[in-house]
């Protein structure tokens, strides 16, 4: 009782993240930003989803039935993937939109393209 109450919870908890991670989507106003919902928020919900597979298993486990292992251990598998790479995905879109000469919304001053020796001119015709 106590267990399903917990899975449930989860499940409320990773829907909600990632409901929030759609709602940045479309209301931020910038590839950074964006990439900051929707990798931080899906990656928090996706934690929250699969733990309650992970509990669903491992319950199933308790029961006497052995598939319950096999569901715990391949979703404990995905989750580590997942935790992997969406940090990296999320990385490499940046720097490239960064390289690009996309700008963030807003942003006064880029450090990034001052280390590498390039003037926010530069920047944003894509020089390198």
């Amino acid at each position: 009782m106590i267990l399903d109450i917990l899975i449930f919870v989860f499940i409320g908890i990773g829907l909600f993240f990632n409901l929030l991670a759609g709602i940045g989507l479309l209301r931020f106003p910038d590839v950074y930003t964006r990439l900051h919902a929707g990798t931080k928020c899906t990656t928090f919900g996706s934690i929250f989803l699969i733990g309650s597979v992970v509990l669903i298993g491992l319950n199933m486990w308790w029961e006497n039935d052995t598939n319950g292992s096999v569901l715990a251990i391949h979703s404990a598998a995905a989750l580590i993937a997942i935790l992997l790479t969406n940090p990296v995905g999320a990385h490499a879109i940046a720097r490239a939109a960064h390289r690009s000469g996309v700008q963030p919304v807003g942003a006064v001053i880029d450090e990034l393209a001052e280390k590498r020796g390039k003037t926010t001119s530069d920047s944003q015709t894509g020089g390198d």
